[in-house]
């Protein structure tokens, strides 16, 4: 419709140029004349010769009129030239001489024209919005292929970029991470031009593990659909870590705690400096830190917040945003073990500190002895700790915490077979990280410290964190299992393993 009316408007203006083409040839013709009727002495005309005259002229116009309708209009555009032109047909009407006679000037009164010009009007009216209508939707098409073409264009520029890390984590053939391991080119091939449901990409999984080849694993999940949409590459690191033949997360089960039976793995207090329990949730209708966007930070934020506020007795606390914090009040959280930063290597790499510092703050209670993190390396970090080696009260506090905030309508990223969904595969499942800091300086310094650690399936780190270096010969000492066991096994097999520690530093002690 919106051609038909371009064409409709050069029509007009033909028809305009013809007419003025017409009406110059005749006013030619007429001072030719006059010249010839001075030059012969003629007298000047009589009506009839006037009359004469004024027919000529009419018929010549209406040969003008008739060649520009025929000037490339369709009969459809000649019908809505006539719309356009109504005014100007109704005054040629009027103008008709007294002897015209048609039934139409008898019957067509100023008053009926008025009416049926007000209809048209708003015809006229609908057909102009009708043209507007179709001009935005050429826009609004425009708009949308200009989308797609730069989608295209990131996809493209995303495909050569993927190919590019993945080239420099063949060539390097010392590293050990899982995902080199894993990653084979038939798997590349067959994912690198795949999307999630929340756009995720094969390069926002690898793109740490290929830029830092001395990682362990090397792999993230850009959000939780990456578990299914890149299962090939996932599930196999996933088996490789928590070595498990197949993928089956029982449902979880934080037992009784009202019947724990253990309790402070330290009396003495010589070895064991602080124990924490933590455990790691996504909000289930949003990506992870690779594809999230700013506002949606911000949206978690507040829906966290809200929830926390719900908590009372022992878990009241407040909320204090990284957003305005001084930088002194940062550094004391953090050495204090209470705040994250944004210091490690590998979630950078990985877009874990995307928008720093923002949509990220801490809740604690008035003891400290309970904090969230949100919106650091997982939505969500639910963390029970103080000094001391009590284990039964550091992990009775926190399952208490666990369940008001899942009654309080925050609800979580889950799959079958795979427990709760975390941004690294190293932590899904329950999630579960049960820690102490504990002096051993002993067993820490022999070769076999590490073998000793994987026979009780416990993991030795720094005490800053994944991938820092122990202070003091003091360490960070915690289960490695996540997976295919439930919270209160992985709680007794964390329990186990640091009792065996404590027995073998004292032994290499003398004690």
């Amino acid at each position: 419709m919106y051609a038909r009316y371009s064409k409709m408007v050069d029509c007009q203006r033909k028809k305009q140029e013809v007419a003025d083409a017409n009406s110059d040839k005749i006013q030619e013709e007429n001072e030719s004349l006059s010249q010839k009727e001075v030059a012969a002495d003629v007298p000047a005309p009589d009506d009839s010769t006037e009359k004469v005259a004024t027919e000529e002229k009419a018929q010549a116009e209406e040969r003008g009129s008739d060649d520009t309708k025929d000037a490339g209009c369709t009969d459809a555009e000649k019908e809505e030239q006539k719309i356009l032109n109504l005014d100007e047909l109704w005054q040629r009407l009027c103008d008709a001489p007294p002897e015209c006679h048609s039934l139409l000037k008898k019957n067509l009164s100023q008053e009926i024209f008025d009416e049926l010009k007000d209809k048209v009007s708003a015809f006229k009216g609908r057909l102009e919005d009708c043209i507007r209508s179709v001009a935005d939707l050429e826009n609004s098409g425009l708009r949308r292929m200009s989308l797609a073409c730069c989608s295209a264009k990131n996809a493209v520029e995303d495909s050569g970029e993927a190919e590019r890390l993945f080239t420099r984590l063949r060539d390097a053939t010392d590293s050990k991470s899982l995902l080199r391991k894993n990653l084979t080119n038939n798997i590349f091939a067959q994912l690198k031009g795949l999307k999630t449901k929340f756009g995720g990409t094969l390069l926002d999984c690898i793109r740490s593990g290929c830029e830092n080849t001395d990682s362990g694993v090397g792999v993230y999940a850009c959000d939780p659909d990456a578990y299914t949409t890149f299962a090939p590459l996932l599930d196999a690191v996933i088996r490789d870590y928590h070595k498990v033949s197949e993928l089956k997360h029982p449902n979880p089960d934080f037992g009784d705690v009202d019947k724990l039976d253990f309790g402070n793995l330290d009396p003495s207090g010589e070895m064991i400096v602080s124990t924490r329990v933590r455990v790691g949730r996504s909000h289930d209708s949003y990506g992870f830190p690779p594809v999230l966007k700013k506002e949606e930070r911000v949206e978690m934020e507040q829906k966290t917040v809200e929830a926390l506020k719900k908590l009372d007795g022992e878990l009241k606390g407040s909320y204090h945003p990284l957003t305005g914090m001084s930088k002194e009040t940062q550094k004391q959280l953090t050495e204090d073990h209470f705040l994250f930063n944004d210091s490690d290597r590998f979630l950078r790499a990985a877009g874990g500190y995307n928008d720093w510092p923002t949509g990220r703050g801490i809740y604690f209670n008035d003891k400290k002895t309970f904090l969230v993190w949100v919106n650091e390396e997982d939505h969500l970090r639910f963390i029970s700790m103080q000094m001391g080696g009590d284990l039964r009260e550091v992990y009775t506090r926190l399952v208490k915490a666990i369940r008001a905030l899942e009654s309080s309508g925050l609800s979580f990223a889950k799959r079958d077979g795979l427990g709760y969904l975390t941004f690294c595969p190293s932590n899904l499942g329950t999630t579960l990280r049960a820690s102490v800091h504990i002096k051993i300086p002993k067993l820490s310094q022999t070769p076999e410290f590490k073998a000793f650690c994987d026979k009780y399936n416990i993991q030795a780190r720094g005490i800053h964190g994944e991938h820092t270096e122990s202070v003091g010969g003091v360490y960070d000492i915690s289960n490695k299992r996540r997976l295919g066991l439930t919270e209160i096994e992985a709680i007794q097999e964390m329990r186990r393993g640091v009792e065996a520690v404590i027995a073998e530093e004292k032994k290499l002690a003398g004690k």
